[in-house]
């Protein structure tokens, strides 16, 4: 989105909420993802400042189900939500509707009580819902800059760190935040052992989840103890980064040197220099372990929730290494171009995204292969996420509304990540409608590349 028309659509729309939000209440509905709640978080701290009566909702996805039970005389307000519900929103006729996304929308279906900002209806640039969501507050009011750091959290929540520099819009100078090049492994300000232990981005074949293999590589890179603990990994000398570096490609071949090196941001949180992405990671964690409430108020800086966020994150790691060793063992449906991890009720439904990213992150499939995860929600659904290696290759939102066209769910995400929710009783037809359709896709292409 070029700086003209995003402030140009960002004006508008504030305008119109600041004189259609005058004495209402308003009911802000946001996802459950780390963008989701850092967008959440800077609005309502807004809304406070504009003295708005609200309420906050977190979702883990938007049903016509919770559209329709939605309040005809408030002001909704979506963020990371909504643009794929466009139908279901004008069939509920709501009053006013306010929409704060970035996944994909369907142009012509854009009701006229709706006013949305998404950089899909433009230039298509990628930016974050929190990021949006900072600079329509900082229209709002200058003030709400303090904010910004918030916004960088949900930006890394949502992988763009490499587009951070294009898409910033002046958010990484508001936010005071401190920016270093070095290991891509998190969080850059613990002591190595621990890192290296916990590290699912990327795994590291025999050493993530093994604190032997940690002592091994750590031993191989000449990296030793000192007062009876490892350094922190910021705070290794160069030499040293680069020996710990050349010991991980040595287990990991196809990872290529400089895939590992890049940016670490580093944010001000309760008076210390923090990992921005293992915040992040703390935030995801309290939302997918059901405590979206910790989430927001670790966001706000609150010393009690800080202290239960820790707690659960550090529950949640356990899990996911758990999770990684099982999908990396579990028998998979492999077809060609694909695979199909179906975890059913092995790997938690709100964990099955991430566990299907790490997959995609690995060296294990090669760049443009789908990987389909599918674990049980624990009632009457199948949460289905997929995701594509190297992030080039099928378009996944479109592979799986086409998909979801023979059964009863919303598909949302992006071109190499996007999910949908099924219900168990369809389980052996979706596998079979979704081979089918990834294998006329194969087909397609080796037609394609025959002529």
């Amino acid at each position: 989105m070029k700086d003209g028309e995003l402030e140009k659509k960002l004006e508008e729309i504030v305008n119109s909420f600041l004189e259609t939000s005058k004495g209402e209440n308003i009911e802000v509905i946001s996802h459950f993802d780390t963008d989701g709640i850092t967008s959440a978080a800077i609005m309502i701290q807004a809304l406070k400042r504009l003295d708005q009566k609200f309420s906050l909702r977190i979702l883990k996805g938007l049903t016509k189900e919770i559209i329709n039970s939605l309040d005809k005389n408030k002001i909704i307000f979506f963020l990371d939500l909504a643009s794929g519900s466009l139908k279901d929103i004008q069939d509920r006729d709501l009053k006013k509707v306010y929409i704060i996304d970035h996944h994909e929308i369907d142009v012509e279906k854009i009701p006229k009580n709706v006013e949305i900002l998404n950089p899909e209806l433009t230039s298509k640039q990628k930016i974050s819902s929190s990021g949006l969501t900072y600079l329509f507050c900082k229209k709002i009011d200058e003030r709400n800059k303090e904010f910004a750091k918030i916004a960088i959290l949900g930006m890394i929540g949502d992988m763009l760190e490499k587009e951070i520099d294009e898409l910033n819009n002046g958010i990484l100078e508001d936010g005071e935040i401190q920016r270093k090049r070095g290991l891509l492994i998190y969080p850059s300000t613990r002591p190595l052992n621990r890192v290296l232990e916990f590290s699912s981005n990327p795994f590291i074949s025999g050493v993530t989840g093994n604190p032997k293999g940690v002592s091994e590589l750590l031993r191989e890179a000449n990296l030793n103890q000192e007062e009876g603990k490892y350094k922190n990994l910021i705070d290794l000398t160069e030499e040293e980064m680069e020996r710990l570096v050349t010991s991980i490609v040595l287990r990991n071949p196809e990872k290529k040197h400089q895939d590992l090196i890049g940016d670490l941001f580093l944010i001000k949180l309760f008076g210390k220099l923090e990992d921005a992405r293992e915040i992040s990671a703390k935030i995801n964690a309290c939302s997918r372990e059901g405590r979206p409430e910790i989430a927001i108020g670790f966001c706000l800086e609150n010393l009690e929730y800080k202290k239960k966020a820790e707690s659960i994150h550090t529950k949640y790691k356990q899990q996911l290494i758990s999770g990684i060793k099982f999908a990396q063992e579990q028998k998979k449906i492999n077809g060609k171009g694909y695979i199909i991890l179906n975890a059913k009720d092995k790997i938690k439904d709100t964990m099955i995204g991430t566990i299907s990213s790490i997959l995609a992150n690995s060296t294990t499939y090669e760049e443009g292969t789908v990987i389909i995860g599918m674990g049980y929600d624990g009632k009457e659904k199948i949460k289905v996420s997929g995701r594509n290696v190297g992030r080039n290759g099928r378009n996944l939102k479109e592979l799986l509304s086409t998909v979801m066209e023979s059964f009863n769910g919303e598909v949302g995400g992006h071109h190499s990540a996007a999910g949908c929710l099924v219900d168990i009783k369809d389980e052996e037809e979706f596998i079979e409608r979704i081979k089918r359709e990834l294998e006329i896709e194969v087909i397609k292409i080796e037609n394609h590349q025959n002529l």
